[in-house]
């Protein structure tokens, strides 16, 4: 896949290609995919991005065989899962939509990881370009929306951070290894964390 094409992808946060498990997403599609298949996964992959209820606690992936749609992923609003079949269904063509996305379970306490691990990541001198308006407006989303239960950041952030059970994974793609690595730090300074998986995707390999 060009470059270009992938960094387009680092700012929705979503990815397509052959999913051995969520967090081992192959980004690569094959040099014989035929120009329709390409067409195919494109429309896919813009109707999803385009969902109002996707954002940083969420991520969503997807693979494509022909007519044949499988959606994988995290959902932390509980209608992301259903919008993201819905969406995948009005493009046309599909003939079978699977989803297997899942939907992460209410915790207090992993809200609180949430959103520290946002502040502490978008906030962060080195990383805050990666958020949409810079550091001044992630630490306005933290101070606006983190006391309010369900509510999350949305657009194009594409560091994810996805929290299960006090354990936090990173998603996306940023630009170079040290970033990734930076992001990996933020993450477990948080305390309580039982564990941090950073899959992060560095672009520039």
């Amino acid at each position: 896949m060009r470059k270009s094409s992938r960094r387009n992808w680092r700012r929705s946060g979503l990815f397509a290609g052959a999913l051995a498990s969520f967090v081992a997403v192959a980004v690569a599609t094959p040099h014989g995919q035929s120009a329709a298949a390409r067409q195919a996964t494109e429309r896919v992959r813009t109707a999803l991005e385009g969902l109002p209820s996707y954002g940083v606690f969420d991520f969503v992936a997807f693979q494509i065989d022909r007519e044949s749609v499988t959606l994988l992923g995290y959902a932390y609003q509980g209608t992301l899962k259903s919008d993201a079949t819905k969406a995948v269904r009005d493009i046309g063509g599909i003939d079978e939509i699977g989803n297997s996305i899942e939907l992460l379970p209410a915790s207090q306490n992993d809200d609180r990881i949430r959103w520290a691990t946002f502040y502490r990541i978008y906030t962060d001198p080195f990383l805050s370009r990666y958020a949409p308006g810079g550091a001044l407006n992630a630490r306005a989303e933290a101070i606006r929306y983190s006391r309010y239960p369900g509510l999350q950041p949305l657009g194009s952030y594409p560091i994810h951070i996805v929290v299960k059970h006090g354990r936090t994974t990173l998603v996306g793609a940023v630009d170079n290894e040290a970033d990734k690595i930076l992001a990996g730090f933020r993450a477990r300074d948080i305390p309580g964390v039982f564990e941090v998986k950073n899959e992060l995707e560095v672009l520039s390999d």
